[in-house]
Protein backbone atom coordinates (compact mmCIF):
# COMPACT_ATOMS: atom_id res chain seq x y z
CA UNK A 1 0.00 0.00 0.00
CA UNK A 2 1.22 3.75 -0.35
CA UNK A 3 3.34 4.44 2.46
CA UNK A 4 3.82 8.47 1.71
CA UNK A 5 2.88 10.91 4.62
CA UNK A 6 -0.84 12.77 4.74
CA UNK A 7 -3.75 11.13 4.42
CA UNK A 8 -7.09 11.15 2.31
CA UNK A 9 -10.30 8.85 1.21
CA UNK A 10 -7.67 6.66 -0.70
CA UNK A 11 -5.57 5.81 2.00
CA UNK A 12 -8.32 5.07 4.84
CA UNK A 13 -9.34 2.40 2.05
CA UNK A 14 -6.18 1.02 1.38
CA UNK A 15 -5.78 0.56 5.59
CA UNK A 16 -9.10 -1.34 5.71
CA UNK A 17 -7.77 -3.80 2.25
CA UNK A 18 -4.77 -4.29 4.01
CA UNK A 19 -6.10 -5.60 7.48
CA UNK A 20 -9.19 -7.07 5.33
CA UNK A 21 -11.78 -5.38 7.07
CA UNK A 22 -15.65 -5.83 6.58
CA UNK A 23 -17.34 -2.96 4.93
CA UNK A 24 -19.13 -2.17 8.17
CA UNK A 25 -15.39 -0.74 9.38
CA UNK A 26 -14.14 1.10 6.00
CA UNK A 27 -17.42 2.64 5.96
CA UNK A 28 -17.00 3.41 9.36
CA UNK A 29 -13.36 4.53 8.72
CA UNK A 30 -14.64 6.98 6.05
CA UNK A 31 -17.29 8.55 8.09
CA UNK A 32 -14.96 9.30 10.48
CA UNK A 33 -12.05 11.51 8.44
CA UNK A 34 -15.03 12.85 6.86
CA UNK A 35 -15.87 14.38 10.71
CA UNK A 36 -12.08 14.85 10.97
CA UNK A 37 -11.76 17.19 8.15
CA UNK A 38 -14.35 19.48 9.08
CA UNK A 39 -13.96 19.76 12.92
CA UNK A 40 -11.41 22.21 14.40
CA UNK A 41 -9.33 21.41 17.18
CA UNK A 42 -10.50 21.91 20.69
CA UNK A 43 -11.64 25.18 22.05
CA UNK A 44 -9.92 24.48 25.29
CA UNK A 45 -6.41 23.85 26.59
CA UNK A 46 -3.16 24.44 24.92
CA UNK A 47 -3.02 25.58 21.24
CA UNK A 48 -2.29 23.11 18.69
CA UNK A 49 -0.16 23.01 16.06
CA UNK A 50 0.20 19.81 13.99
CA UNK A 51 0.91 19.41 10.35
CA UNK A 52 -1.30 16.89 9.48
CA UNK A 53 0.38 16.61 6.11
CA UNK A 54 3.96 15.44 7.83
CA UNK A 55 2.41 12.82 9.52
CA UNK A 56 2.89 8.72 8.32
CA UNK A 57 -0.18 7.24 9.71
CA UNK A 58 0.53 3.46 8.59
CA UNK A 59 3.43 1.37 9.09
CA UNK A 60 3.21 -2.17 9.02
CA UNK A 61 6.38 -3.83 10.16
CA UNK A 62 5.35 -7.36 10.77
CA UNK A 63 2.88 -9.48 9.31
CA UNK A 64 1.18 -11.03 12.19
CA UNK A 65 1.53 -10.86 16.54
CA UNK A 66 4.14 -14.03 17.36
CA UNK A 67 3.05 -15.78 20.65
CA UNK A 68 7.26 -16.38 21.33
CA UNK A 69 10.03 -13.54 21.57
CA UNK A 70 12.13 -15.93 19.58
CA UNK A 71 9.86 -15.02 16.28
CA UNK A 72 9.67 -11.46 16.72
CA UNK A 73 12.83 -9.60 14.32
CA UNK A 74 15.91 -8.96 16.64
CA UNK A 75 16.13 -5.31 16.43
CA UNK A 76 12.12 -4.75 17.62
CA UNK A 77 12.73 -7.52 20.00
CA UNK A 78 16.12 -5.95 21.69
CA UNK A 79 13.95 -3.01 21.89
CA UNK A 80 11.13 -4.24 24.30
CA UNK A 81 14.05 -6.27 26.10
CA UNK A 82 16.44 -3.33 26.78
CA UNK A 83 12.64 -1.63 28.13
CA UNK A 84 12.36 -4.88 30.37
CA UNK A 85 9.24 -5.93 29.17
CA UNK A 86 10.50 -9.56 28.37
CA UNK A 87 11.51 -10.03 31.88
CA UNK A 88 8.29 -8.57 33.30
CA UNK A 89 6.32 -10.76 31.59
CA UNK A 90 8.37 -13.93 32.83
CA UNK A 91 7.97 -12.88 36.58
CA UNK A 92 4.66 -11.22 37.21
CA UNK A 93 1.84 -10.95 34.18
CA UNK A 94 -0.61 -12.77 33.10
CA UNK A 95 -0.40 -11.63 29.54
CA UNK A 96 1.37 -9.15 27.40
CA UNK A 97 1.10 -7.28 24.31
CA UNK A 98 3.60 -5.11 22.37
CA UNK A 99 3.08 -2.30 20.07
CA UNK A 100 5.69 -1.33 17.14
CA UNK A 101 4.07 1.51 15.00
CA UNK A 102 1.24 0.70 13.42
CA UNK A 103 0.72 -2.94 14.36
CA UNK A 104 0.76 -5.47 17.30
CA UNK A 105 4.30 -7.43 17.08
CA UNK A 106 4.00 -9.99 20.31
CA UNK A 107 1.46 -11.24 21.61
CA UNK A 108 1.10 -14.22 24.65
CA UNK A 109 -1.40 -14.93 27.65
CA UNK A 110 -1.10 -17.53 30.27
CA UNK A 111 -2.88 -20.80 29.44
CA UNK A 112 -5.17 -20.73 32.50
CA UNK A 113 -6.44 -17.58 31.36
CA UNK A 114 -7.24 -18.85 28.34
CA UNK A 115 -9.34 -22.30 30.09
CA UNK A 116 -11.37 -19.22 32.01
CA UNK A 117 -12.73 -18.04 28.81
CA UNK A 118 -10.58 -14.40 29.21
CA UNK A 119 -10.00 -13.03 25.51
CA UNK A 120 -6.87 -10.77 25.12
CA UNK A 121 -5.70 -10.16 21.93
CA UNK A 122 -5.21 -7.06 19.62
CA UNK A 123 -8.02 -4.82 18.93
CA UNK A 124 -7.88 -5.72 14.97
CA UNK A 125 -7.60 -9.38 16.17
CA UNK A 126 -11.49 -8.69 18.00
CA UNK A 127 -12.78 -7.62 15.36
CA UNK A 128 -11.75 -10.59 13.01
CA UNK A 129 -12.53 -13.54 15.80
CA UNK A 130 -15.04 -12.25 17.80
CA UNK A 131 -17.01 -9.80 15.61
CA UNK A 132 -20.31 -9.89 18.30
CA UNK A 133 -18.67 -9.10 21.48
CA UNK A 134 -16.81 -6.03 19.19
CA UNK A 135 -19.58 -4.49 17.22
CA UNK A 136 -21.98 -4.62 20.64
CA UNK A 137 -19.33 -2.09 22.19
CA UNK A 138 -17.14 -0.54 19.65
CA UNK A 139 -17.79 2.82 19.21
CA UNK A 140 -20.67 2.92 21.91
CA UNK A 141 -18.75 4.81 24.71
CA UNK A 142 -16.64 6.87 22.76
CA UNK A 143 -18.22 8.15 19.74
CA UNK A 144 -15.98 9.01 16.62
CA UNK A 145 -17.60 12.82 16.31
CA UNK A 146 -16.70 13.40 19.50
CA UNK A 147 -13.48 15.86 18.72
CA UNK A 148 -11.39 16.04 16.00
CA UNK A 149 -9.01 13.51 17.42
CA UNK A 150 -11.19 10.75 18.37
CA UNK A 151 -12.47 11.57 14.75
CA UNK A 152 -8.98 10.81 13.44
CA UNK A 153 -8.57 7.50 15.37
CA UNK A 154 -11.87 6.07 14.16
CA UNK A 155 -10.32 7.01 10.68
CA UNK A 156 -6.79 5.03 11.21
CA UNK A 157 -7.20 3.01 14.19
CA UNK A 158 -4.58 0.34 14.20
CA UNK A 159 -3.62 -2.13 17.27
CA UNK A 160 -4.57 -1.53 20.68
CA UNK A 161 -5.58 -4.03 23.35
CA UNK A 162 -9.39 -5.62 23.07
CA UNK A 163 -10.13 -7.53 27.04
CA UNK A 164 -13.08 -9.60 27.60
CA UNK A 165 -12.98 -11.01 31.43
CA UNK A 166 -16.61 -13.28 31.25
CA UNK A 167 -18.45 -13.57 34.32
CA UNK A 168 -17.01 -14.49 37.74
CA UNK A 169 -13.63 -14.59 36.84
CA UNK A 170 -10.50 -13.13 39.08
CA UNK A 171 -7.35 -12.15 37.14
CA UNK A 172 -4.64 -12.78 39.69
CA UNK A 173 -1.83 -11.35 37.59
CA UNK A 174 -2.00 -8.54 35.42
CA UNK A 175 -2.39 -8.00 31.99
CA UNK A 176 -0.17 -5.49 29.97
CA UNK A 177 0.66 -4.10 26.75
CA UNK A 178 3.02 -1.39 25.30
CA UNK A 179 3.34 0.79 22.73
CA UNK A 180 6.37 2.16 20.83
CA UNK A 181 6.99 4.83 18.17
CA UNK A 182 10.01 4.77 17.05
CA UNK A 183 9.99 6.45 13.42
CA UNK A 184 10.55 9.97 12.44
CA UNK A 185 7.20 11.74 11.48
CA UNK A 186 5.11 8.10 12.90
CA UNK A 187 1.41 8.56 14.30
CA UNK A 188 0.42 5.53 16.48
CA UNK A 189 -3.85 5.39 16.73
CA UNK A 190 -4.20 2.23 19.09
CA UNK A 191 -7.63 1.54 20.10
CA UNK A 192 -8.65 -0.38 23.14
CA UNK A 193 -11.45 -1.84 24.41
CA UNK A 194 -12.12 -3.82 27.56
CA UNK A 195 -14.72 -5.31 28.85
CA UNK A 196 -15.15 -6.82 32.31
CA UNK A 197 -18.36 -8.68 33.09
CA UNK A 198 -20.18 -9.28 36.41
CA UNK A 199 -18.52 -10.25 39.41
CA UNK A 200 -15.55 -9.94 37.76
CA UNK A 201 -11.70 -8.00 38.26
CA UNK A 202 -9.09 -6.85 36.22
CA UNK A 203 -5.83 -4.93 36.44
CA UNK A 204 -4.18 -3.90 33.14
CA UNK A 205 -1.03 -2.16 32.43
CA UNK A 206 0.04 0.08 30.00
CA UNK A 207 3.28 1.70 28.72
CA UNK A 208 4.65 4.14 26.00
CA UNK A 209 7.77 5.23 24.72
CA UNK A 210 9.07 6.75 21.81
CA UNK A 211 12.32 7.37 20.33
CA UNK A 212 12.99 11.39 20.45
CA UNK A 213 12.95 13.41 16.29
CA UNK A 214 13.39 16.91 15.80
CA UNK A 215 9.98 16.84 13.89
CA UNK A 216 6.74 16.08 15.65
CA UNK A 217 4.91 12.54 16.48
CA UNK A 218 1.22 12.35 16.97
CA UNK A 219 -0.21 9.97 19.66
CA UNK A 220 -4.18 9.54 19.49
CA UNK A 221 -5.38 7.05 20.83
CA UNK A 222 -8.75 6.08 22.39
CA UNK A 223 -9.91 3.78 25.54
CA UNK A 224 -13.51 2.36 25.77
CA UNK A 225 -13.68 0.04 29.39
CA UNK A 226 -17.00 -1.38 30.78
CA UNK A 227 -17.17 -2.36 34.00
CA UNK A 228 -20.21 -4.68 34.77
CA UNK A 229 -22.11 -5.26 38.31
CA UNK A 230 -20.07 -6.20 41.11
CA UNK A 231 -16.47 -5.62 39.28
CA UNK A 232 -13.28 -4.37 39.33
CA UNK A 233 -10.89 -2.31 36.52
CA UNK A 234 -7.62 -0.98 37.20
CA UNK A 235 -5.93 0.99 34.51
CA UNK A 236 -2.37 2.00 35.00
CA UNK A 237 -0.49 3.76 32.86
CA UNK A 238 3.34 5.41 32.77
CA UNK A 239 3.79 6.97 29.61
CA UNK A 240 7.22 8.22 28.49
CA UNK A 241 6.53 9.68 25.68
CA UNK A 242 9.81 11.58 23.78
CA UNK A 243 8.85 15.63 24.08
CA UNK A 244 8.14 15.75 20.14
CA UNK A 245 5.23 13.71 20.62
CA UNK A 246 1.64 15.39 20.83
CA UNK A 247 0.11 13.26 22.88
CA UNK A 248 -4.29 13.32 22.57
CA UNK A 249 -6.04 10.82 24.20
CA UNK A 250 -9.83 10.11 25.12
CA UNK A 251 -10.01 7.09 28.07
CA UNK A 252 -13.55 6.76 29.38
CA UNK A 253 -15.30 3.73 31.55
CA UNK A 254 -19.14 3.35 32.41
CA UNK A 255 -19.34 1.57 35.50
CA UNK A 256 -22.61 -0.92 36.45
CA UNK A 257 -24.26 -1.02 39.79
CA UNK A 258 -21.39 -1.73 43.04
CA UNK A 259 -18.76 -1.70 40.14
CA UNK A 260 -15.28 0.30 40.90
CA UNK A 261 -13.14 1.73 38.40
CA UNK A 262 -9.71 3.10 38.96
CA UNK A 263 -7.31 5.32 36.96
CA UNK A 264 -3.70 5.07 37.83
CA UNK A 265 -1.92 7.77 35.27
CA UNK A 266 1.24 8.75 35.23
CA UNK A 267 2.42 11.35 32.60
CA UNK A 268 5.64 12.21 32.22
CA UNK A 269 6.65 12.58 28.57
CA UNK A 270 5.24 14.64 25.44
CA UNK A 271 5.35 17.62 24.11
CA UNK A 272 2.13 18.31 24.43
CA UNK A 273 -0.27 16.25 26.66
CA UNK A 274 -4.37 16.54 26.86
CA UNK A 275 -5.93 13.44 28.77
CA UNK A 276 -8.44 13.01 31.49
CA UNK A 277 -9.53 9.90 32.08
CA UNK A 278 -13.38 9.82 32.69
CA UNK A 279 -15.91 7.95 34.79
CA UNK A 280 -19.25 7.54 34.14
CA UNK A 281 -21.11 6.21 36.69
CA UNK A 282 -24.44 4.30 36.16
CA UNK A 283 -25.26 2.01 38.38
CA UNK A 284 -25.83 2.43 42.24
CA UNK A 285 -23.16 2.45 44.17
CA UNK A 286 -20.51 2.91 41.54
CA UNK A 287 -16.88 4.24 42.22
CA UNK A 288 -14.66 5.82 40.01
CA UNK A 289 -10.92 6.69 41.41
CA UNK A 290 -8.51 8.48 39.11
CA UNK A 291 -4.54 9.17 40.68
CA UNK A 292 -2.58 10.69 38.66
CA UNK A 293 0.63 12.39 38.28
CA UNK A 294 1.83 15.45 35.38
CA UNK A 295 5.91 16.43 35.03
CA UNK A 296 6.29 19.22 33.17
CA UNK A 297 9.97 20.37 32.11
CA UNK A 298 11.47 22.76 29.32
CA UNK A 299 8.87 23.74 26.50
CA UNK A 300 6.79 20.92 27.45
CA UNK A 301 2.87 21.55 28.29
CA UNK A 302 0.96 18.89 30.77
CA UNK A 303 -2.64 19.81 30.33
CA UNK A 304 -4.12 16.86 32.25
CA UNK A 305 -6.77 15.54 34.92
CA UNK A 306 -9.72 13.93 35.24
CA UNK A 307 -13.82 13.72 34.49
CA UNK A 308 -16.76 11.81 37.19
CA UNK A 309 -19.95 12.15 35.48
CA UNK A 310 -22.55 10.96 39.01
CA UNK A 311 -25.72 9.32 36.90
CA UNK A 312 -26.75 7.03 39.62
CA UNK A 313 -27.59 7.63 43.21
CA UNK A 314 -24.47 6.32 46.41
CA UNK A 315 -21.92 6.81 43.61
CA UNK A 316 -18.87 8.10 45.06
CA UNK A 317 -15.61 9.52 43.44
CA UNK A 318 -12.16 10.83 44.03
CA UNK A 319 -9.94 12.71 42.07
CA UNK A 320 -6.07 12.97 43.08
CA UNK A 321 -4.04 15.02 40.71
CA UNK A 322 -0.38 16.15 41.59
CA UNK A 323 1.39 18.04 39.14
CA UNK A 324 5.51 19.48 38.87
CA UNK A 325 6.81 21.65 36.84
CA UNK A 326 10.60 22.39 36.04
CA UNK A 327 12.60 24.51 33.74
CA UNK A 328 9.86 26.45 31.97
CA UNK A 329 7.32 23.46 31.65
CA UNK A 330 3.56 24.24 31.93
CA UNK A 331 1.63 21.59 34.30
CA UNK A 332 -2.31 22.14 34.30
CA UNK A 333 -5.28 20.31 35.87
CA UNK A 334 -8.38 20.19 33.88
CA UNK A 335 -11.13 18.36 35.17
CA UNK A 336 -15.12 17.91 35.52
CA UNK A 337 -17.16 16.40 37.94
CA UNK A 338 -20.98 16.68 37.42
CA UNK A 339 -23.50 14.69 40.15
CA UNK A 340 -26.70 14.75 38.58
CA UNK A 341 -30.16 15.44 39.74
CA UNK A 342 -31.00 11.89 39.88
CA UNK A 343 -27.70 10.79 41.58
CA UNK A 344 -28.86 11.38 45.03
CA UNK A 345 -26.93 10.68 48.31
CA UNK A 346 -23.33 10.58 46.20
CA UNK A 347 -20.13 12.05 47.25
CA UNK A 348 -17.08 13.38 45.13
CA UNK A 349 -13.44 13.98 46.23
CA UNK A 350 -11.09 16.57 44.46
CA UNK A 351 -7.47 17.38 45.36
CA UNK A 352 -5.13 19.07 43.38
CA UNK A 353 -1.64 19.72 44.78
CA UNK A 354 1.15 21.26 42.55
CA UNK A 355 4.64 21.86 43.01
CA UNK A 356 6.65 24.44 40.75
CA UNK A 357 10.57 24.00 41.04
CA UNK A 358 11.25 27.30 39.71
CA UNK A 359 10.09 30.97 38.37
CA UNK A 360 9.81 29.72 34.45
CA UNK A 361 7.32 27.30 35.55
CA UNK A 362 3.85 27.81 35.24
CA UNK A 363 0.78 25.78 36.37
CA UNK A 364 -3.31 26.08 36.53
CA UNK A 365 -6.35 24.60 38.21
CA UNK A 366 -9.39 24.54 35.38
CA UNK A 367 -12.09 22.67 37.71
CA UNK A 368 -15.67 22.58 36.72
CA UNK A 369 -17.63 20.86 39.28
CA UNK A 370 -21.70 20.93 39.12
CA UNK A 371 -23.88 19.08 41.60
CA UNK A 372 -27.63 19.16 40.80
CA UNK A 373 -29.44 17.43 44.08
CA UNK A 374 -28.90 18.53 47.80
CA UNK A 375 -28.36 15.66 48.93
CA UNK A 376 -24.74 15.01 47.08
CA UNK A 377 -21.49 16.16 48.74
CA UNK A 378 -18.65 17.47 46.57
CA UNK A 379 -15.41 18.99 48.08
CA UNK A 380 -12.39 20.55 45.81
CA UNK A 381 -9.20 21.37 47.24
CA UNK A 382 -6.01 22.77 45.39
CA UNK A 383 -2.47 23.65 46.73
CA UNK A 384 0.09 25.82 44.85
CA UNK A 385 3.88 25.77 46.33
CA UNK A 386 7.30 25.61 45.85
CA UNK A 387 10.15 22.82 47.55
CA UNK A 388 9.41 22.97 51.06
CA UNK A 389 12.86 24.91 51.72
CA UNK A 390 13.07 24.30 55.49
CA UNK A 391 12.38 20.21 54.15
CA UNK A 392 15.16 20.76 51.61
CA UNK A 393 17.47 22.68 54.31
CA UNK A 394 16.94 19.54 57.04
CA UNK A 395 17.56 16.94 54.77
CA UNK A 396 20.91 18.81 53.53
CA UNK A 397 21.95 19.18 56.86
CA UNK A 398 21.62 15.51 57.54
CA UNK A 399 24.59 14.82 54.58
CA UNK A 400 22.45 14.66 51.65
CA UNK A 401 23.43 16.98 48.54
CA UNK A 402 20.56 19.57 47.17
CA UNK A 403 20.13 17.22 44.16
CA UNK A 404 19.47 14.44 46.40
CA UNK A 405 17.31 16.70 48.99
CA UNK A 406 15.21 17.35 46.30
CA UNK A 407 14.84 14.36 44.86
CA UNK A 408 13.55 12.51 48.36
CA UNK A 409 11.25 15.59 48.33
CA UNK A 410 9.43 14.81 45.15
CA UNK A 411 8.95 11.03 45.72
CA UNK A 412 7.86 11.90 48.75
CA UNK A 413 5.27 14.27 47.23
CA UNK A 414 3.81 11.96 44.62
CA UNK A 415 3.86 8.85 47.51
CA UNK A 416 0.27 8.74 46.90
CA UNK A 417 0.49 7.90 43.15
CA UNK A 418 3.55 5.46 43.63
CA UNK A 419 1.97 3.31 46.12
CA UNK A 420 -0.80 2.34 43.88
CA UNK A 421 1.75 1.10 41.15
CA UNK A 422 3.35 -2.32 41.51
CA UNK A 423 7.34 -1.91 42.77
CA UNK A 424 8.36 -2.70 39.17
CA UNK A 425 6.58 0.37 38.16
CA UNK A 426 7.34 2.77 41.01
CA UNK A 427 11.12 1.81 40.49
CA UNK A 428 11.25 3.11 37.45
CA UNK A 429 8.73 6.28 38.14
CA UNK A 430 11.63 7.30 40.25
CA UNK A 431 14.10 6.29 38.20
CA UNK A 432 12.35 8.72 35.18
CA UNK A 433 11.65 11.17 37.59
CA UNK A 434 15.86 11.32 38.57
CA UNK A 435 16.41 11.89 35.08
CA UNK A 436 13.97 14.44 34.73
CA UNK A 437 15.30 17.50 36.41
Amino acid sequence: MTRNLGLNEKKIIEISKEKNEPKWMTDFRLNAYKTFTETPNPNFGPELDIDFDSINYYKKVSDKAENNWDKVACPIKDTFEDLGLIDAEKKYLGGIGAQYESEVVYHNMMQELEEKGVIFCSTDDGLKNHPEIFKKYFNNLVKYDENKYTALNGAVWSGGTFIYVPPHTTIDRPLQSYFRINSKNMGQFERTLIIVDDDSHLHYMEGCTAVYHTVDALHAAVVEIYVGKNSSCRYTTIQNWADNVYNLVTKRAIVEESGKMEWIDGNIGSKTNMKYPSCILKGKGAIGNCISIAVASKEQIQDAGAKMIHLAPDTTSKIISKSIAANGGTSNYRGTVKINKNAKNSKSIIKCDTIILDDKSKSDTIPKNIVENNSSYLEHEATVSKLDEEKLFYLMSRGLDEEKAKELLIIGFIDEFRENLPMEYAVELSRLLKNYF
